[in-house]
């Protein structure tokens, strides 16, 4: 694919234009997360790799809404409702219906968005 796409001409991932979920799929595939991406961002990329320790790691510290979102997630699919609870209090947001899948991908569609 050529420039203006979020492959490069050589193949590489330009991630400053990622904006769709196959595009962020698309990075799994690297050994770490682009270093300018948010914490919240990170977080899912880590958790989609399977190690949700790593992912808890980069939103653990923070208060913000965004990452306090990431981190309710984060229990959540844990199992741990009563922590996942807290933290969905304070991000000010509810508890989701949907699957942990479907939550994941609406939360990386969030992020994308900026």
């Amino acid at each position: 694919m050529g420039r203006g796409t979020p492959e490069g001409d050589r193949g590489e991932i330009n991630y400053l234009m990622m904006k769709t979920l196959a595009d962020f799929k698309a990075t799994l595939a690297a050994a770490t997360p682009d270093n300018t991406w948010t914490a919240p961002l990170k977080s899912l990329w880590y958790d989609a790799k399977g190690d949700w320790h790593q992912a808890h790691a980069q939103v653990d510290h923070l208060d913000d809404p965004d990452a306090a979102r990431v981190h309710a997630y984060l229990h959540r699919k844990e199992g741990d409702s009563s922590n996942a609870g807290y933290w969905y209090r304070k991000s000010g947001q509810s508890r989701p219906t949907v699957s942990l899948e479907e939550e994941w991908e609406e939360l990386v569609l969030h992020f994308l968005k900026g």
